[in-house]
């Protein structure tokens, strides 16, 4: 007992010292640091992706478990695959349209005396910064069909109004082109940071090799950019299919529920039909595409940082 009495303070010496150790690591402190955010994310993130989960596995009435019957039950409807098809097109051409748009109105800023550069900068960022809501709401009176401004311009052309929101082609062409004056600023102001990141002398080297202007885009601007540009356009991607402001507000979701996408359909399902377990359902469904298209790039980035 005596001697264990004698080695006690030594242990709880040792004890503290080995703490003290662990609390001087990079690691934990950089654990601790995030540790508000983690838990601000299994709060707003974890609890309702699971709480989802849970109601996808409900019957309508939300009384009996019913396993994947909700599921079995979308895919055996038509109106279900039109939203996947519209969401994928929605989505993919949107951020092709952006990442296009936002690498050209990047090298246009770029170009642009220092001095320019920010008055652009504030200029270009406005459609990106303004609430997609309130900017829709702009659009849809441009895209009105008794009195829309662009019919007033088409007319004074001699060309036939156009049902913007009224037909599905037009519609979803319309849904589009906001989305890209939304979101093309986002790339732009990314990809200008990429560009400023680009080494000089590799440019100069180039030129002295003989390199054209493509060539020099192709060969030396795109690698050193690729990482930001697969990044960007992911989370663009992600943001994007989860949309629902702009379909909301620009169209409903029609003609004929021709132009809606996951987000708007989960809530024309679940909220005003009064099936929550199903709208449930359809949003959990973009978590299986998006899943995909993210392994894919991320893969693709890895694979190239390892090459590195």
């Amino acid at each position: 007992m005596a001697d264990i009495a004698a080695r006690g303070p030594v242990a709880i010496a040792g004890g503290r010292s080995s703490l003290h150790k662990l609390m001087q690591r990079k690691s934990t402190i950089a654990f601790l640091m995030a540790l508000p955010l983690i838990l601000l994310i299994l709060t707003l993130v974890a609890y309702p992706a699971g709480y989802a989960v849970y109601l996808a596995m409900l019957n309508k009435g939300m009384t009996k478990f019913v396993g994947f019957g909700n599921f079995d039950f979308l895919f055996g409807r038509e109106t279900f695959w039109m939203v996947v098809y519209q969401s994928c097109l929605f989505a993919i051409t949107a951020v092709i349209f952006k990442a296009i748009i936002g690498f050209v109105v990047a090298h246009f800023v770029h170009n642009i005396p220092s001095k320019g550069q920010r008055k652009w900068r504030g200029m270009l960022l406005v459609p990106w910064v303004i609430p997609p809501a309130m900017s829709t709401l702009a659009w849809l009176w441009l895209f009105d069909p008794s009195y829309s401004a662009f019919n007033w311009i088409l007319a004074g052309f001699g060309i036939d109004r156009i049902p913007w929101t009224g037909e599905t082609g037009w519609a979803r062409f319309s849904v589009i082109l906001v989305n890209v004056w939304i979101g093309a600023p986002f790339f732009m102001i990314m990809y200008l940071a990429a560009l400023k990141s680009v080494p000089e002398q590799l440019y100069e080297a180039a030129s002295i090799d003989g390199a054209t202007w493509w060539q020099r885009i192709w060969y030396v601007t795109l690698p050193m950019m690729r990482n930001i540009i697969a990044i960007t356009a992911l989370f663009s991607l992600i943001v994007t299919f989860a949309n629902f402001d702009i379909v909301r507000v620009l169209t409903k979701g029609d003609p004929l529920n021709t132009t809606h996408v996951f987000a708007t359909w989960a809530f024309r399902v679940g909220i005003e039909s009064g099936d929550i377990p199903l709208g449930a359902s359809v949003s959990l469904f973009m978590v299986p595409i998006l899943a995909v298209a993210a392994t894919f790039i991320l893969r693709d980035i890895t694979k190239r940082g390892s090459e590195v």
